[in-house]
């Protein structure tokens, strides 16, 4: 696979009218990981608003230091990390994270799980009732909202997290392996909600995967990490279809990232 020093950009997917505009994140030149373990370097990479970037590599090449980066939480070791030109300093509500675990709070029913970050927003209580209900409507928890979560399947508390990502209108979605402990049926069904409920929120995603056939299926464009870098960087031949698995360039995609070293 082929790689440049360059900054590697992607074109800017238009939002659905209404919706709010997607954040572009970019590394330049970064060192990312902690002071005694820096783990990726000379990281040039662009996410352009409302695209969906998948990130792919084997365990321990960086992958989660990378999101937890865009994410406020780990700040780079050199270079820079932007949101939208600004360098990032922390923690923001215009960046959701979603781990694998759901995270849930035990004692808050799902409905009260969505609504909690409208809550530290300052959302009034009747519009976050609205807002929580309305999403949790989208990814159908309908009848099991004022469930607590070790009331419900392991997929449905998936969705949960979705929806409490997703209900405060943030501008990226940074998801750690999200889907990662699910079953296989269950793994598939939540990628096709993920398609179907960011469709028209304009934000932008950068899903982290060890699955190479859910970054095909996901993303835009898939970035390759190994090595201690960004080893390259390339775009998703289209469809995102189910059918579309066997078509000779997303086979050959499949083919160059399995064989690509480090991988």
């Amino acid at each position: 696979m082929s790689t440049s020093s360059e900054t590697v950009t992607s074109p800017v997917t238009t939002p659905a009218p209404g919706s709010a505009r997607g954040t572009r994140l970019t590394f330049r030149s970064a060192v990312l990981g902690r002071p005694d373990a820096p783990v990726l370097s000379g990281v040039d990479l662009e996410v352009a608003p409302g695209e969906i970037l998948t990130v792919v590599g084997p365990s321990g090449c960086g992958k989660s230091t990378l999101l937890r980066t865009l994410a406020g939480l780990l700040p780079p070791l050199g270079g820079t990390a932007e949101a939208d030109g600004a360098a990032l300093t922390g923690p923001s509500a215009d960046r959701a994270l979603v781990f694998q675990e759901d995270a849930l709070l035990p004692w808050r029913t799902l409905r009260g799980n969505v609504e909690l970050p409208l809550a530290i927003s300052g959302v009034p209580r009747g519009e976050r009732r609205a807002r929580a209900e309305s999403w949790l409507e989208r990814v159908g928890l309908s009848a099991q909202a004022g469930q607590l979560p070790h009331r419900v399947s392991g997929g449905q508390r998936q969705r949960a997290q979705l929806a409490r990502a997703l209900a405060d209108s943030p501008r990226a979605v940074l998801m750690d392996e999200p889907f990662g402990a699910l079953d296989v049926q269950t793994r598939s069904g939540m990628q096709d909600l993920l398609v179907e409920v960011l469709r028209g929120t304009g934000a932008t995603v950068v899903f982290v995967t060890h699955d190479v056939d859910e970054a095909l299926f996901l993303g835009d464009r898939v970035a390759l990490l190994g090595s201690g870098r960004v080893a390259a960087v390339r775009d998703v031949p289209g469809p995102r279809d189910r059918g579309a698995v066997d078509a000779p360039a997303r086979v050959a995609l499949r083919r160059d990232i399995l064989t690509s070293p480090g991988s």
